[in-house]
């Protein structure tokens, strides 16, 4: 009897976890994103369209081990920040014109993009960002709009949580085809620019007075997803037609990545 009891227990075991395992999927893992520099607005904007993501910081890192956690990440967001030295695109003669450096920094994005171009992992640039990913494919910068480029666009003002101006998505692009819209008001805060642009990208979007406000592959091909607008959808409305569909793009692509490593 105690032994036919004891089996009746264990069968009355097996099917309950056998309905647990029907009734409650598995866990889906997250997604991990690497920053390269992380601040909260960043993680925040992407929580918005997508909860189950963890963040790395990268930059409290030494780039050996920045390296080997992006290994393991699904996608990496370069985020804003200080000017890049003007001796990465042949103009140090220029340092003058520009604001303060981050010299690690600059040689921690220059090894991300590197490894992360290498493994096809999905990569987001805003702002600073931007302007990296044109140095280290081979472009250059206005070391300061300002002084060498003559416009009556603002791009920079000392309240730069409201400095906005308009932009022109250019056409057969994929900011347009996610995006939907020809043009649009951004929050945009900046005093350098992309001069000569990689050849390896195409401008996406324009201000009004033509400096590149955002940039893509120019032919992906076999690369691993790439996009980067010079503005801040991060500081955006949460609906906006310039930031949310960036932010959903990037996940929908750090989520493919993450299926099919």
């Amino acid at each position: 009897m105690k032994l036919l009891k004891i089996r009746n227990l264990s069968f009355a075991l097996l099917i309950f976890l056998v309905l647990q395992s029907c009734c409650f999927p598995p866990e889906i893992e997250p997604l991990t994103i690497a920053i390269s520099k992380e601040s909260e607005n960043y993680p925040a904007w992407l929580s918005r369209y997508e909860d189950n993501i963890v963040y790395k910081n990268m930059y409290t890192l030494g780039i050996d081990s920045a390296l080997k956690v992006l290994e393991n990440s699904d996608g990496l967001l370069l985020t804003g920040g200080r000017d890049i030295y003007p001796a990465y695109y042949n103009q140090i003669e220029d340092t003058a014109l520009c604001g303060e450096f981050d010299r690690y920094r600059d040689s921690l994005e220059f090894a991300l993009i590197k490894k992360a171009m290498e493994n096809k992992i999905p990569i987001l640039g805003v702002c600073r960002g931007q302007q990296i990913l044109n140095v280290y494919l081979g472009g250059s910068l206005y070391v300061d709009i300002p002084t060498e480029f003559d416009t009556t666009v603002i791009h920079r003002q000392e309240d730069w949580r409201n400095c906005y101006h308009k932009v022109y998505i250019v056409n057969s692009t994929l900011l347009l085809d996610i995006g939907g819209v020809n043009y649009g008001q951004v929050t945009s805060n900046h005093h350098q620019g992309i001069k000569d642009r990689a050849t390896d990208l195409k401008i996406s979007a324009y201000s009004a007075d033509s400096i590149p406000e955002a940039v893509e592959w120019s032919n992906r091909g076999e690369k691993g997803f790439l996009m980067a607008v010079q503005w801040h959808p991060e500081r955006m409305d949460t609906a906006h037609l310039l930031s949310a569909p960036i932010a959903r793009k990037f996940i929908n692509e750090a989520w493919t990545y993450n299926e099919n490593k």
